[in-house]
């Protein structure tokens, strides 16, 4: 076709419009650039480099184990605690990381926000699927502790793929969410450093989901962390996997999704006014 014969229609913008992802696939050149730049700066100029991929989620485990393994004797249901913390601190880890950077990517990037147009919501997204590079770095230390500890693989690491899917929606509805409003209130930025320890004592990285009452369980559940963490634990450690705790959570993680695109979508337009 004549390239002089395509038209441009514009239609008016829809007051609630979900996200286009026939827009997104025309990008998907762009968005694969901006991945790769993310992972190519993130540890430009350090001198451990990637080595920092193992590093923070090994500090942590150390400190936990210490303090909550040693010291408070958690009870994590004969599983060395070691063992027990490792398979929560790693997806932790992925999910702190790619939250805070994907709700300032709207600010960071805001330099390009209102020169060129392409999909917005690839500024929350590329954080999400950058920061894989590093997940999939520190899953050497799970590979290391479960040699140690001599854990054979079972048939429960079928649903591994699924809980790593759920780990990487959760980020993703957080951060059009945040982006968006940390677009308009700087305040998001402060607030984040308060929500990342809230989220991580909300879920049973340090501690098993079974000390709760049984009341508390269905409220509990309601978190898609718990059932990203418990499944993790039930995929790798082989234990049954506590459908009870995971199935809400990934009905939340669905919703958080839908509605997470829905208001990035309604207010994308004023973000090269207000950023």
């Amino acid at each position: 076709m004549d390239q002089s014969s395509i038209v441009t229609i514009i239609k008016p913008r829809k007051i609630w419009n979900f996200i286009d992802f026939k827009e997104l696939t025309e990008y998907r050149d762009l968005f694969i650039f901006l991945i790769w730049r993310d992972i190519k700066i993130l540890y430009a100029q350090t001198i451990l480099g990637f080595a920092w991929a193992i590093l923070n989620p090994l500090l942590q485990i150390i400190i936990f184990t210490l303090v909550f393994g040693r010291i408070a004797k958690v009870s994590t249901e004969s599983i060395p605690y070691v063992l027990f913390c490792s398979v929560a601190v790693v997806p932790w880890t992925y999910i702190s990381q790619s939250l805070t950077q994907a709700s300032q990517s709207l600010v960071t990037g805001q330099q390009i926000l209102s020169k060129v147009y392409f999909p917005r919501v690839l500024f929350p997204l590329t954080p999400v699927f950058a920061t894989l590079v590093d997940f999939s770095i520190s899953l050497l230390i799970l590979l290391v502790v479960m040699a140690y500890y001599r854990i054979a693989p079972t048939w429960n690491l079928l649903f591994l793929p699924a809980f790593v899917l759920m780990m990487i929606c959760i980020p993703a509805g957080f951060g059009m969410l945040l982006s968006s409003l940390a677009a308009r209130f700087r305040d998001v930025k402060f607030a984040m450093r308060f929500a990342i320890t809230l989220l991580m004592y909300s879920a049973p990285i340090v501690y098993s989901a079974t000390s709760l009452s049984p009341t508390s369980r269905l409220i509990y559940s309601l978190n898609p962390l718990v059932g990203v963490i418990e499944g993790f634990r039930a995929s790798l450690l082989g234990t049954d996997i506590p459908w009870i705790y995971i199935l809400p959570g990934m009905g939340m993680t669905v919703i958080l999704l839908f509605v997470s695109s829905l208001y990035f979508r309604r207010t994308e337009w004023i973000f090269a006014d207000v950023i």
